[in-house]
């Protein structure tokens, strides 16, 4: 079954149809009684490295644990390293996983030694927008150009990269793909920080790397972003570069890419089996941090949508998501159970 891709943009902006609940108060006399690991599951620099670390900073400021936080990255295998040293972590109430929708995701399109419902989830607190991006001295000045260009050479010459493989960018990027109806080559690497690396030093023509990934590379004046995936252009900002800000970008939709809309939620997990006024503890300490003014600082520099959902929310969202991309992930090939 082929799905338009504004229905495949509508699956993975499903945050938007879940409802939004803080976590009840939990009356539990638990505490961490040592350091908490923060397992970062992607390379040092991504968005979700991002995440965890000022996660970590807001914690240690507003001294919300009683403990330490150490944060170690696990992004090998597209994510999956991290969730499996969670995984085995069974019942350990001192590791929290970090990651995105490839908890749910990667288990349809990998042999991997996790299920979705292995891990305990504690909360989403963020959903990232999605660019595409080229180098700052690219001659394509807009997607419509790009895609132009794409149209009258080799299109397999074009190497779009993303974060990972059969993960949220190739996702996108194969979106794209059937949006234009082009086969281009997609590369996967390590994190978003290697991807934007990567274009900066022009081994690869694009990438669909999310703000908070990018921003500082348009800043230095090595890439640029030409279109946005969001059913309207985002709020206008302070200039980043050049006079141009955030509000500048049109939408891809803009630019002839029928992709209408594209987010990736920013979710923490703990092991398998922990006590739920373990789970409990932690949701409220997220949803300290999520109400901080840094929090808010923060979600407004990456471009991100500030949005806390519950342990039943994550819930719902990880299970509709499945679905619609259970069946994406048929007609692409990809799927393996």
């Amino acid at each position: 079954m082929r799905l338009s891709a504004a229905a495949l943009g509508a699956a993975f902006g499903l945050a938007t149809a879940v409802s939004i609940a803080a976590p009840a108060a939990a009356q539990s006399t638990w505490r961490p009684s040592k350091p908490v690991e923060f397992v970062v599951s992607s390379g040092p620099g991504g968005g979700t490295d991002t995440f965890a670390r000022t996660v970590q900073s807001i914690i240690a400021k507003y001294e919300l644990l009683p403990v330490s936080v150490i944060v170690s990255n696990k992004g090998g295998g597209s994510g999956a390293e991290g969730f499996v040293y969670g995984r085995l972590a069974e019942r350990d109430p001192h590791k929290l996983i970090f990651g995105t929708n490839n908890e749910w995701l990667l288990p349809l399109v990998a042999k991997v030694a996790w299920k979705p419902s292995d891990l305990t989830p504690v909360a989403a607190m963020a959903f990232d927008e999605f660019a595409i991006w080229v180098k700052a001295d690219s001659p394509y000045k807009t997607a419509a150009e790009y895609v132009a260009a794409l149209r009258a050479g080799q299109p397999a010459e074009f190497r779009m990269g993303g974060s990972q493989s059969k993960d949220t960018d190739e996702i996108l990027a194969r979106m794209v793909e059937r949006a234009i109806g082009i086969r281009f080559t997609y590369v996967p690497f390590r994190g978003g920080a290697e991807v934007g690396v990567q274009l900066a030093g022009g081994h690869i023509h694009s990438n669909v790397n999310n703000p908070s990934e990018s921003i500082g590379g348009w800043r230095g004046g090595q890439v640029r972003p030409v279109c946005i995936f969001a059913p309207q252009r985002l709020p206008a900002t302070a200039p980043v570069r050049d006079g141009v800000g955030w509000g500048d970008i049109p939408t891809c939709a803009e630019q002839g890419i029928n992709i209408t809309e594209y987010r990736m939620p920013r979710t923490v997990f703990l092991p398998p089996r922990v006590p739920e006024n373990v789970a409990a503890y932690y949701a409220e300490v997220m949803k300290k941090v999520f109400d901080t003014p840094e929090w808010k600082e923060f979600t407004e520099r990456t471009l991100q949508t500030a949005r806390f959902l519950g342990a039943e929310e994550m819930r719902a969202l990880m299970t509709k998501e499945e679905a619609a991309s259970r069946a994406l992930f048929q007609d692409l090939g990809w799927l393996v159970n």
